[in-house]
């Protein structure tokens, strides 16, 4: 980050610039007044500087992997374990409200089976979106009330950096965990429900193509849009622990929302899936990008 300031500024301004100076003399420092591009270097300069603050954080990191490894491996794996141990329900009844394609092919599968493959292979999906969007408001919420609370947001608005900039690498330092979490997460899934439900399925059976559009398509969606909520609310609130009660009545009903359509989208034909992505992803982009429309330091600093 020094390398970013001394570029920037000269001996005689370092120490003094005022936030809404520096991101004026960044914008104007090496391009032109109406460049919009983004420096990448810059970016990442500030998106190591967030991870290395957050790994020394064990209140960040600790409950970042272990609900995720919890709703992930260890419910997937019980699951899993029960099947194999307890008898085999009647899903007769279950199977009379279900979508056709879905009752017949679990119909053709032995009593045994049947179970393993609704719940691991159908209902568990939602929390594969559940954890992007959870991991991601966790993390967007400590963005710039976080640095409030180490009181090191008054040097962060001091860097000679553009606004566009320090949202975007704000944005990415909770995006690019969420998603990684959720796609480690369903590798591990994966391997340990075919496992664990060997014995009973005796072949592969997670995962399918659904699973991947699921997890390869929505879930980085809706990780975006819960940050896109979230980080406008961060850089309004002064505790992340109001930034998380605040943007929790937004989330909620998102992960409400999610936990209700998810397994039914795994229900119906693959092009619905590429629709729901579809639609996530222009509202989160819609979100962010508006987001960083609004953006300034000068708001932020405001609020110190």
């Amino acid at each position: 980050m020094t390398a970013i300031v001394d570029r920037a500024l000269t001996p005689s301004e370092r120490g003094y610039a005022t936030p809404i100076r520096a991101g004026r003399r960044a914008d104007r420092a090496d391009r032109g007044d109406g460049d919009d591009r983004i420096d990448a270097s810059i970016v990442a300069a500030l998106l190591r500087k967030d991870f290395l603050a957050a790994r020394r954080s064990k209140a960040t990191v600790i409950p970042m992997l272990v609900v995720p490894f919890v709703l992930l491996v260890a419910l997937p794996a019980g699951i899993g374990w029960y099947a194999r141990t307890a008898t085999s329900p009647d899903l007769s009844g279950l199977l009379a409200r279900i979508p056709g394609h879905l009752a017949r092919e679990l119909a053709a599968l032995p009593p045994a089976q049947q179970m393993v493959q609704l719940v691991l292979g159908y209902l568990i999906a939602p929390l594969f979106l559940v954890v992007p969007m959870m991991v991601s408001a966790a993390l967007a919420a400590d963005s710039f009330a976080g640095e409030k609370e180490r009181r090191t947001l008054e040097s962060l608005l001091h860097l000679p950096v553009r606004d566009r900039e320090l949202y975007v690498a704000k944005v990415l330092f909770a995006f690019i965990p969420a998603v990684a979490l959720s796609w480690i997460g369903f590798v591990l899934f994966a391997v340990t429900a075919n496992l664990v439900a060997w014995p009973v399925m005796g072949r592969v059976f997670v995962p399918t193509l659904k699973w991947f559009g699921l997890v390869g398509l929505i879930a980085p969606g809706v990780a975006a849009l819960g940050l896109g909520v979230m980080v406008r609310v961060s850089a309004r609130c002064a505790t992340t622990q109001e930034a998380n009660q605040l943007g929790g009545a937004v989330i909620m009903p998102l992960i409400l929302t999610t936990v209700g359509q998810t397994t039914g989208l795994l229900m119906l034909a693959p092009q619905w899936i590429l629709v729901a992505a579809a639609a996530i992803w222009a509202v989160a982009i819609t979100l962010v990008v508006r987001g960083m429309r609004r953006f300034s330091r000068d708001r932020v600093a405001s609020r110190l």
